[in-house]
Parts: C-alpha cells; sequence; structure tokens
C-alpha cells in the first residue's frame, strides 16, 4: 500500500513538474522555460527551508514548555522513543478550531502544533491517536513532499496568471488569448488537484502508520469523529489565504466546504477514514 501511494505521488510530481516547464517554454520559448526552471527551484528552496515557519506563523502558533503541556509532552515522548526517532518541537495554536498539523523537513526538524480546541476537546488516548497520525506524517516524509506539491501548485497558478499578460498575441507563435483564458482557469484546477491527490493518499497512509504506532487505531477513529464535528462547528474564515496555505497539513478540513468547495477538499471522508481504522483494529458493526 505505502509502495504504491509513493509510486503515485512520484508520477504526479514528476508530470506536474513537466506540466510548470512546458507552460514556461510555450509561453516564452527558450526564455520562458529558463524562467519556469528558475522560478519552481525558487520556490522549492522557499517550500523546503520556511515551510515550518510559514505553517506555524499562519496559525499564530508558540513553542510550548512541558511545565504548560505536560501530558502532551508526555505522549510525544514516549511514541517518539518507540519509534527510535527524535523529539520533535511543540507548539500550541490559541484557535478553538479542534485541529493539528506536523510539519519541518525531516525528523530531526520537525514540529508538532496541537490547537488550544483539540487539547480541550479529546481525552488522554484519542489526543495519543492524534500525536501518532502526526508522527506518522514525520516519518513517511510526508511534510517535505507536501511542501514540494505545495510550490508546483503556486507555480502552475502563477503561470496561469502571468500566460493573459504574456501570451495575448495575434501571431501563431504564442498562445494567443484564449489558450492564455484557457490556462487561467485550468492554472488553479490543477493546482488544486495536486493538493487533493497527494493529501488524500498521505492522510490514510498517517492514519494506518500513526494507528500502527499506538497500537490504537480506535483512538484514532474516536477523535477523527469528534475532531470533524468540532471543526464544523468553528469553520475557518473561508477568504484567508494564509490558513488557507496551510490547510492541506492539518488533520481534518479546517474550512466549511460546500458544493465544489468539498469537490476539491484536501482531505479524504471522516467516515471512509473511520470505518479503515475500525477494519484495522477487526471491529464490526
Amino acid at each position: 500500500m505505502h509502495h504504491h501511494s509513493g509510486l503515485r505521488t512520484a508520477i504526479l510530481l514528476g508530470v506536474m513538474s513537466a506540466l510548470v516547464i512546458a507552460v514556461g517554454a510555450w509561453l516564452g520559448g527558450g526564455f520562458g522555460l529558463q524562467i519556469a526552471l528558475v522560478l519552481a527551484l525558487a520556490m522549492n528552496a522557499v517550500a523546503y527551508f520556511f515551510a515550518d515557519r510559514i505553517a506555524l506563523t499562519a496559525m499564530r502558533a508558540r513553542p510550548v514548555s512541558e511545565v504548560e503541556q505536560p501530558v502532551l509532552y508526555r505522549i510525544v515522548r514516549e511514541l517518539s522513543v518507540s519509534a527510535r526517532q527524535p523529539m520533535p518541537r511543540l507548539y500550541v495554536s490559541p484557535t478553538m478550531q479542534p485541529n493539528a498539523f506536523a510539519t519541518g523537513r525531516s525528523p530531526r526538524k520537525a514540529a508538532i502544533c496541537v490547537t488550544v480546541g483539540l487539547v480541550t476537546l479529546l481525552d488522554e488516548r484519542e489526543l495519543r491517536g492524534v500525536v501518532g497520525h502526526e508522527l506518522a506524517h514525520v516519518y513517511n516524509r510526508d511534510i517535505l513532499l507536501s511542501s514540494v506539491a505545495g510550490a508546483l501548485a503556486t507555480m502552475i497558478t502563477w503561470s496561469s496568471y502571468v500566460a493573459v499578460f504574456f501570451g495575448g498575441s495575434d501571431d501563431e507563435e504564442g498562445p494567443g488569448f484564449l489558450g492564455a483564458l484557457l490556462l487561467m482557469i485550468l492554472g488553479p484546477v490543477a493546482a488544486g488537484m495536486i493538493q487533493m491527490a497527494i493529501s488524500r493518499s498521505r492522510e490514510f497512509q498517517a492514519d494506518e502508520s500513526g494507528a500502527r504506532l499506538t497500537g490504537d487505531p480506535l483512538a484514532l477513529a474516536s477523535a477523527l469523529r469528534k475532531i470533524e464535528m468540532g471543526a464544523r462547528a468553528r469553520p475557518f474564515p473561508s477568504g484567508n489565504a494564509r490558513l488557507a496555505s496551510a490547510s492541506h497539513l492539518m488533520i481534518a478540513n479546517p474550512f466549511h466546504g460546500h458544493g465544489i468547495a468539498r469537490l476539491f477538499s484536501t482531505h479524504p471522508a471522516t467516515a471512509e477514514r473511520v470505518s479503515r481504522l475500525e477494519r484495522m483494529a477487526g471491529y464490526r458493526r
């Protein structure tokens, strides 16, 4: 399962990288190709080195000490020792919506952030299930992957808008205004598809790996049910671009999706995740 998920992700990233380069060449020939390559590399570098800071700042998170969060520290330390991995830095966001995410480019540079709402809502067993899920993202190297995907998505969206300004020409060399307009529509769709495809496979994988780490799939299933209800009751404001850029890292979709927004959700349905975890536990309704 992990092999297939990783292969799908690698193919997706390869195709999208090729699309970025092709768009650059289509819009500006050799010069456009060079610009696309330089910008893609620059964006990947920013995503690689600053993804953790960007996500933590968006959530107004601050580092917490063991004195402030003794239970959280104990859970994270026990699971880190069990996985023979370094202890990540711990952050708390003042947000009342129950949610959590992991960030950082490697297990040694990782950080886990939980919201005040999450710590308030879950019991210790459920919190352990959530921490297991987030540590699984760290150990599966998902965080770096999603950062690169985010950079590609940004690049494709940027290309679609640049096309309108540099693509409108009456000669037959450029894509023309209609082509540019089509790209402007398709760009954000392609970006959304990257985030959706990567995040959905990541979430199922982290649910499974996290449940194996804690040895308690039903605790995570129970936590996911509570988190979804809490997120629906306190959704993030939909117009906040900074929060949107961090939303695909979170354990549950922080926005209240309607219609097309639900179609482009970066998270699989909670009911499906819960049923998979229940099957892991050998639970039959």
